[in-house]
């Protein structure tokens, strides 16, 4: 088992989404051919609501603890604070980065965000100077799995099986990072939730250094799947966020569901000028629900 197998298991258990209070808007969607997937809030549930939101909780303590879980070792002497807060304004900064260059919706590579942060603080004295890209990648993990904690919602490996069995295509469409296909490998109940998935038919935020509700990762699943002679409009999307999902699927010309079955993730953007007019062609509150829509 690797470290990032270790971590996921340690930092990993059972969740319960939380009542909406909405009701669900089912229909029978005819001539649909492929079925794809938001992750966080979604497929897993997400004990922040999404991936990249901190939970209200302490997170000072929890990198300084990841640090030293890793191997990182501080330099007492010069006390550094605020660590949290500096590591944000890190993201924050890539962030604007990529929007400077153009990008309306910028992703940032988690782990080139780390690096400059722990080189900065090796160039401020703060931090000892030893440390290779798998402890990157494990500090990286050990805190987004301590900060948002993830669980499948319930039945999604039993529902994924049923699609997958009436033959439609499985894609995914996610705002994530490099662990978040690990993660998904490691949830298994009892299959692993990344089997579900063919990688063609996968688009990660990350790998395109854009995020959602850009419209171009949702394109280039709709590519991926003309390929199959699947079009748009035998297309359906899930997702729990009106603007990041519905709404720039519908602009691909995917049919869309939202899921409505956890209040920490959803997210109806109730007075957000680009959702004006915006109506899912389906709501659902619980997975369970899918299957006798398509």
């Amino acid at each position: 088992m690797s470290d990032l197998q270790t971590i996921i298991k340690t930092f990993t258990s059972p969740l319960a989404p939380i009542d909406t209070g909405m009701a669900p808007r089912l229909a029978k969607l005819e001539n649909i051919k492929a079925a794809a997937f938001d992750i966080y809030g979604t497929m897993l549930i997400s004990g922040s609501g999404d991936i990249g939101t901190l939970l209200e909780k302490n997170t000072e303590n929890i990198m300084r603890s990841c640090l030293e879980d890793v191997g990182f070792e501080l330099r007492v002497e010069n006390k550094p604070d605020k660590l949290s807060d500096r590591f944000q304004a890190h993201i924050k900064t890539a962030w604007d980065r990529r929007k400077a260059e153009g990008i309306e919706y910028p992703e940032v590579e988690i782990r080139e965000v780390w690096k400059d942060f722990l080189d900065k603080l090796v160039l401020e004295n703060l931090l000892k100077d030893n440390f290779p890209s798998a402890a990157i990648e494990a500090l990286s993990l050990s805190y987004e799995c301590r900060v948002n904690p993830v669980w499948p919602m319930p039945g999604v490996h039993g529902i994924l099986s049923e699609i997958r069995k009436s033959g439609l295509q499985l894609g995914i469409v996610s705002n994530a990072q490099f662990y978040t296909p690990l993660i998904l490998e490691e949830l298994r109940e009892p299959e692993s939730l990344a089997n579900f998935f063919e990688p063609q038919l996968c688009v990660w935020s990350y790998r395109e250094r854009e995020a959602k509700p850009s419209t171009r990762l949702f394109a280039k699943l709709a590519d991926q799947l003309r390929k199959r002679d699947i079009q748009p409009k035998e297309t359906l999307y899930v997702g729990n966020d009106m603007r990041n999902d519905i709404l720039p699927a519908q602009e691909i010309g995917f049919k869309t569901a939202l899921f409505a079955g956890d209040r920490r993730s959803l997210r109806m953007r109730e007075g957000d000028p680009l959702c004006s007019g915006i109506v899912p062609d389906l709501v659902i509150t619980s997975l369970d629900q899918l299957p006798k829509c398509l």
